[in-house]
């Protein structure tokens, strides 16, 4: 098998385009690892440079711990899924799968052998006279897979491979993929924007932004601590709540956080209590998942919040009630692309936001957030709080998990008990408050 290492890999297209940023990022020998992010933030780019595609602009590409910058493609033992499938039309399935090992030079009676084991592997041994034409979605995408997989490849590298499949589809065959490639012990780094995809899917997840890496780790690390604002952001259904707060520390007794009206109070025997207080007088983020939140009766003593329903989302198996607490949110622009890189309807769209502002006097959705450089990088990031190019800050609607059609509608009053130990902080910069690393 192959391990993967990254080593400050950067790529600046002609036009002047950094599609990625100094990337440092290792995969071990058959670990599944996603990697992460909205269109265009540069994680096809990573895949492309490893599969030899693309030449980075600085930085090495390390395969087996060999330096592979000059290595041609072919020579590098890995195989790849398209989005698009790309199968050869005027081939049956059968010759399809087995292309790779007729140009190997592999005698026929082996090769069929072959075939006939992946097709059967991946569910297709009843189609392999038929062309691809005559194939479903999903057939064609295990077909694309079984003429990477048979080739015996020391690293699979797929790009989006389920995304123009339906949902339904997507599921199973995401099933199918994580098995198989457990089951082969092979490498596998898989490009996704689907966050679902990638929490169910890997071993470890790498989340990039802009072309900058933001946070490494499984799926229950970057769930359940992020490092950073955008990934808290990012991931999870619903998002989770990110509030300003104003810090007062109360010596030996509490951690104040204003949360607009009301205030929550981190007691000081709780170890973040340290980490927070650095922050007295300040505004930091205060993030909170649904799960964090309970609704209880006004009353209730503890750790509460009060507000009014502003409105209900039904999902059939649960509902989402929309809280107004009076406190102010912040909302992470996930725009893929620069400033710069934005295409003609996209700048059309941020005119009308402009327009917009400019008629009711609030702040367009449609600004496209500056450049973000790594956490850690020493970089002159602005303020996430003051900063409305980058982060929108508006009233906040606090997500709050509900029994399917609850006896409850708009305007409604609602209390809400908050799970303390649960809370996620952020500083100004968007960069996890935390006490100590994973």
């Amino acid at each position: 098998m192959t391990t993967v290492a990254l080593k400050d890999v950067t790529k600046v297209f002609q036009d002047g385009t950094v599609a990625v940023d100094k990337i440092n990022l290792g995969v071990n020998d058959g670990e599944f690892m996603v990697l992460l992010g909205p269109s265009g933030c540069g994680k096809s780019t990573v895949l492309r440079m490893i599969a030899g595609l693309e030449d980075p602009t600085a930085g090495a590409v390390l395969l087996d711990g060999e330096l592979a910058n000059d290595l041609p493609p072919r020579d590098r033992k890995i195989a790849m899924v398209f989005q698009d499938f790309a199968l050869y039309p005027h081939m049956t399935v059968g010759d399809n799968i087995g292309f790779p090992l007729r140009l190997a030079g592999v005698d026929p009676s082996p090769r069929g052998e072959r075939v006939a084991d992946v097709a059967s592997a991946l569910g297709i041994g009843d189609v392999l006279g038929r062309k691809p034409s005559q194939l479903s979605g999903g057939q064609r995408q295990r077909v694309a897979m079984g003429r990477a997989i048979v080739r015996r490849p020391g690293l699979f590298l797929m790009d989006e491979p389920l995304s123009n499949l339906d949902s339904g589809l997507r599921a199973e065959l995401r099933a199918e993929i994580s098995a198989l490639t457990r089951e082969l012990g092979v490498t596998t780094i898989y490009v996704t924007h689907d966050q679902a995809e990638a929490l169910t899917m890997a071993d470890r997840v790498a989340i990039m932004r802009k072309g900058v890496l933001q946070d490494v780790g499984t799926p229950t690390q970057v769930y359940g601590r992020p490092a950073t604002l955008y990934v808290a952001a990012f991931l999870g259904s619903p998002r989770m709540n990110l509030l300003e707060a104003s810090v007062y520390v109360h010596l030996d007794r509490y951690v104040a956080l204003n949360l607009g009206e009301q205030s929550l109070y981190l007691p000081w025997d709780d170890i973040r209590s340290r980490a927070v207080a650095h922050y007295h007088g300040e505004r930091i983020v205060v993030g909170m998942r649904a799960e964090a939140l309970t609704p209880v009766a006004p009353d209730t003593p503890g750790h509460v919040l009060q507000g009014r329903i502003r409105y209900l989302e039904h999902h059939g198996h649960e509902s989402l009630a929309f809280l107004d607490i009076g406190a102010t949110a912040i909302v992470v622009d996930e725009m893929g692309n620069r400033a710069e890189e934005t295409s003609g309807g996209q700048r059309g769209l941020r005119r009308f936001g402009q327009v917009m502002q400019r008629l009711t006097g609030r702040s367009g959705d449609a600004e496209e957030a500056p450049a973000e450089p790594a956490r850690g990088g020493g970089g002159n990031r602005t303020s996430v709080l003051n900063d409305p190019g980058r982060h929108h800050r508006r009233p906040a609607e606090l997500a709050v998990r509900l029994a399917p059609y609850p006896a409850v509608s708009a305007g409604h009053p609602l209390a809400i008990s908050v799970r303390m130990d649960a809370l996620h902080f952020f500083d100004e910069r968007g960069d996890r408050i935390d006490v100590g690393w994973r």
